[in-house]
């Protein structure tokens, strides 16, 4: 080997400063406008207390295996039954992160001679999961039902004869807006396909009682959905809801969960106690929607910015260092919100996302607002 050992990386890295593309770990300061805590319930009094309790009564931080060894704890198996029930599934199945979840799906579930269709603005933890699975892959654009459906049938008429897989996120992270969750469905029953949903950020926020926006399909055998706990949840980990048998295939076949340590039980119990949460407080979910409602006008008056109508806003500006002047002059005046760039988001896109919880209110908007239209008219 030729150089010193580490001499690639740091290349590597000096490129990506180059470009505007380093990365760095920055503590939270300001106004919360970047986290997914979308209800509020990550430092709530309620999740504490659950886990206290549980610590009280002898509950182990750890899980000290996998699942399939002596990691399997009753809290585990309590959460899991209250999630299907909840969300309305034959059987939930938990992981230790929506990353994880979604990865372990992909490359599990499609066998090989399948076909996976992603709308390619989904999550990176699908793209790896298409990636490194056995199913051929392609991308459609973005909310395209008919890209969709033209993928399928150049696939079939190429001689393709295994299974269809659509992947899509039910809230999109980076856009703020919703897939057409009905067609899918509908050319779904079509092509005798199967759709994961990736419900990461609508889980809490949106659809009855806060079961997400596949809510009404969840229970049919050809749906397998996605509810992440570390988002509208406040806790960790994701939940895989879907039918029976694909669950027990996981357990037996998915390598991400037989080899993984089981995530903590105290974790399964806050995730369960805010599963809880969801039904015993919906008030949350109403003020979210109101305050939602109330930054959307207040940002098409203002900014002339055309609403995305959920809790997470994108600003696009373009240019990746105009992107984050703009993102450190808001936070220099107390409101931290984050510019997105490549290959997060696709190229030219570069934005800032605004994500709106119950940590601010009305009033945090509008100075927010305000802030923001004084900072984009500034050179």
């Amino acid at each position: 080997m030729n150089g010193a050992p580490l001499a690639r990386y740091d290349a590597t890295l000096q490129g990506l400063a180059r470009r505007a593309r380093l990365r760095t770990l920055s503590p939270r300061a300001g106004l919360d406008f970047s986290s997914n805590d979308y209800l509020g319930l990550a430092a709530s009094r309620r999740l504490g207390d659950a886990v206290a309790a549980a610590i009280a009564r002898g509950t182990p931080v750890g899980a000290t295996g996998s699942r399939l060894l002596r990691g399997n704890t009753p809290e585990h198996e309590d959460l899991e039954a209250d999630a299907a029930a909840f969300f309305g599934a034959e059987r939930a199945l938990f992981f230790g992160s929506g990353y994880i979840a979604n990865f372990a799906l992909l490359t599990t579930l499609p066998q090989k001679g399948d076909l996976l269709v992603l709308d390619q603005l989904v999550h990176a933890s699908m793209h790896e999961g298409a990636r490194a699975g056995r199913a051929e892959f392609k991308l459609a654009a973005h909310n395209d039902v008919d890209a969709v459906e033209d993928a399928i049938t150049r696939w079939r008429a190429e001689g393709g004869m295994g299974r269809v897989w659509i992947a899509v996120e039910s809230l999109y992270g980076m856009n703020g807006d919703c897939a057409p969750i009905k067609s899918l469905v509908a050319l779904a029953d079509r092509h005798e396909a199967l759709i994961v949903v990736d419900e990461a950020h609508a889980t809490g926020v949106w659809g009855r009682g806060g079961r997400g926006l596949a809510a009404a399909f969840e229970g049919r055998d050809n749906i397998v959905a996605l509810h992440t706990c570390g988002k509208a949840l406040g806790v960790s980990g994701a939940l895989v809801t879907g039918p029976g048998t694909l669950c027990d295939y996981l357990v037996n076949r998915c390598r991400p969960f037989v080899y993984a340590t089981a995530p903590s039980p105290l974790i399964a119990i806050a995730a369960r106690e805010a599963l809880a949460m969801l039904s015993d407080e919906p008030m949350r979910r109403v003020q979210l929607h109101g305050r939602v409602a109330f930054a959307c006008r207040q940002l098409a008056e203002r900014c002339g910015v055309k609403p995305s109508g959920s809790q997470i806003q994108p600003i696009v500006i373009g240019d990746v260092r105009r992107t984050l002047a703009v993102a450190a002059a808001l936070q220099a005046r107390g409101f931290d919100i984050r510019g997105i760039r490549p290959p997060t988001v696709p190229e030219g896109t570069s934005r800032l996302r605004i994500s709106l919880t119950l940590h601010v209110d009305e009033n945090e908007i509008s100075a927010m607002v305000e802030a923001l239209v004084e900072v984009l008219a500034s050179p």
